[in-house]
């Protein structure tokens, strides 16, 4: 992935990226100094909070990356795993009914929710939710598609 452009976020659209996650996951950002930066040939913007790559941008909508949702720990939008699926989830595979133990009931078909193990609650990956929270929980079928996971390309990225 390569960098195609860079740049501070006005007030304005931090505001907005502020209350965006704020609302949909409890978590206060808490920056002072947001940049930009536009990744060519990526699904994905990150947006570097005090230099670190806290936030994404998917499908334009802002959502924490897995390293700010470990480092913010997001209090909403979460899918808790079983010890059997960590694996998988770390290699990018999408989650299956059986591997959830526990998934928020505020979470609505088409929301991103951060993907966590049931041990020690890390986020292992972001992803887009196929069915409510409250259906999650069950025998069979794919509820959530991955989007970004641990060791993939953005997590790894450098700026």
């Amino acid at each position: 992935m390569d960098v195609k452009s860079r740049h501070h976020l006005r007030s304005d659209d931090v505001s907005e990226l502020e209350s965006a996650i704020e609302g949909q996951l409890g978590v206060d950002v808490g920056g002072d100094s947001y940049e930009l930066v536009e990744l060519e040939g990526s699904e994905f913007d990150l947006v570097l909070v005090d230099g670190e790559p806290l936030v994404l941008y998917y499908e334009d909508e802002p959502f924490l990356t897995v390293q700010g949702a470990n480092e913010r720990s997001p209090e909403s939008h979460v899918v808790t795993v079983d010890a059997g699926a960590v694996s998988f989830v770390s290699d990018g595979a999408d989650v299956m009914r059986p591997g959830i133990v526990e998934a928020d009931d505020d979470v609505e078909a088409g929301d991103l929710v951060a993907i966590a193990e049931e041990s020690h609650g890390k986020v292992l990956g972001i992803g887009r939710a196929r069915v409510d929270g409250s259906e999650m929980v069950g025998d069979e079928g794919k509820v959530v598609d991955s989007v970004h996971h641990v060791g993939d390309d953005l997590y790894d990225f450098v700026v």
